[in-house]
């Protein structure tokens, strides 16, 4: 379980001395803990590693963000701490998929649903998200399967 490890890497990193390692692991545990509660009203709560994922996944986005912003703003150092975060939380995630991999799973999707034009996009992204959600970034697949479907 992905979240067994988040908290082992949380014990090593304050025994080893890591700070900023430490940190970053806190942070992490400190979003789980707000989804955890977050849910606690949800009539359906998904598979804890489907949880972890997309926490962490979200996490990474507002990183990359969050770099391109300071980068723009001449802030290097920010930038670098970022760096530094996004690294830890990336650690955490499972291998995403290539991009050859993303494109058959899409035309094997696209293939099963009968999908031919972008009206069907919604179909294929489901499907997609259901089988490969943990995996795959979702936002870089979206602009594929619009491609996969406009061609």
């Amino acid at each position: 379980m992905i979240r067994d490890g988040i908290k082992a890497a949380q014990i090593q990193a304050m025994k080893g001395g890591d700070k900023a390692r430490l940190a970053a692991v806190r942070l992490i545990l400190a979003k789980l803990k707000d989804r955890d509660i977050e849910l606690r009203t949800a009539t359906q709560v998904p598979d804890d590693d489907v949880i972890v994922v997309d926490v962490l996944q979200k996490m990474v986005k507002q990183r990359r963000e969050s770099i391109a912003m300071y980068e723009q703003g001449g802030r290097a150092e920010l930038a670098a701490q970022e760096q530094a975060e996004l690294e830890v939380i990336e650690s955490f995630l499972p291998r995403q998929m290539s991009e050859d991999e993303t494109r058959a799973a899409i035309e094997a999707i696209k293939a099963e649903v009968g999908a031919t034009s972008v009206k069907d996009m919604g179909k294929v992204m489901a499907v997609l998200k259901d089988r490969h959600g943990t995996v795959l970034d979702m936002s870089k697949a979206s602009a594929m399967v619009k491609a996969a479907l406009a061609s």
